[in-house]
């Protein structure tokens, strides 16, 4: 009979990393439900709108939100959706069905995560036709590729993945049709601050090497450094999540500079407060109408911590660096 393995740390620490999946998509269920912005596809990944989330948290996320999705809007628009995206760490993200739902869908959207969060999405997308239909409609033959972790169609595919073991990730990725010559856009949310820094410097690097025309998005803490920044990490170690790659978001140099180091050739961070700020004021003044906020020092606080870092490289000359806020 097969021994069974030990329970190692790492598998406690990947399955609280697991869980902060849940969190984002319990937020965003719940903001939604609050109109800061539409997702009518969040509904069939978080089964309730769940607790009462603090005006600052739904805030917090709708700057996220309006922000990754500014950028990668006008990279596939530069690319004029001849391009694909591949979103590291995906999560129970619903971008692919805005993007079809707003003719903005890019030759290919890839989705990457651990193998279980992964079977959890297939089933989901299995059993709900408001998220399977789309991808029927994409697809030019009955069949869709499927099997316990990995869905393939041809405009949607979701792979099980380690993020840490490149070898594999590309082996994976190729297998399902990546293509290095087309324009390519590489999301992560919250995503790299828990590798070490030498992991994720591995995935940047492989990016800014495979893809000759790129742009990555990296959505994640940053001046964690100060006691503000220190809670944060207290709070995430009780939960059993440690920020193993806190090192590279001690401020937006740092950020800008793990992928100028691996071979982009363009980079650029803001902080969320300066993104919130440079947001459609008119949209802003709608959300911050929905609910009364009492401290907006914490508001504050709390998206100086956050930020948005891209990169780009442009052998194809599309005009990638001159996209921003």
């Amino acid at each position: 009979m097969a021994s069974r393995q030990p329970f190692t740390d790492t598998d406690t620490a990947d399955e609280a990393v697991r869980a902060t999946c849940d969190d984002a998509t319990t937020c965003k269920r719940f903001a939604t439900s609050k109109s800061y912005w539409k997702d009518p596809y969040i509904q069939y990944f978080a089964r309730s709108v769940g607790e009462r989330k603090a005006p600052e948290i739904n805030r917090g996320y709708y700057a996220r939100v309006q922000g990754v999705n500014r950028l990668l809007d006008a990279f596939i628009r530069k690319a004029e959706c001849d391009c694909q995206v591949i979103n590291l760490g995906a999560g129970l993200d619903t971008t692919f069905w805005r993007l079809k739902d707003e003719n903005l869908m890019p030759r290919k959207f890839f989705e990457v995560d651990f193998p279980t969060v992964v079977s959890r999405k297939i089933h989901n997308i299995k059993t709900k036709p408001p998220l399977s239909k789309p991808l029927i409609e994409t697809h030019s033959t009955d069949a869709l590729l499927l099997d316990a972790h990995s869905l393939d169609s041809d405009r949607y595919c979701i792979i099980g993945a380690d993020l840490r073991d490149i070898s594999s990730l590309d082996e994976k990725l190729k297998k399902f049709q990546l293509n290095p010559e087309l324009p390519t856009l590489l999301l992560s949310e919250c995503v790299l601050v828990y590798m070490t820094p030498s992991q994720s410097s591995n995935i940047v690097h492989w990016a800014a090497e495979t893809f000759h025309t790129a742009m990555f998005i990296n959505y994640e803490q940053v001046n964690m450094s100060d006691r503000f920044g220190q809670v944060m990490i207290e709070n995430l170690l009780r939960r059993q999540c440690t920020l193993s790659g806190v090192e590279a978001c001690q401020s937006l140099d740092s950020q800008k500079e793990r992928f100028l180091k691996t071979g982009w050739e363009h980079a650029d961070a803001l902080d969320m407060m300066t993104v919130y700020s440079m947001l459609p004021q008119d949209d802003v003044a709608r959300i911050e109408s929905l609910e009364f906020l009492d401290e907006r020092e914490l508001l504050q606080q709390l998206l100086q911590h956050y930020s948005i870092c891209w990169a780009t490289k442009d052998r194809l000359n599309l005009g990638l660096s001159q996209l921003g806020f």
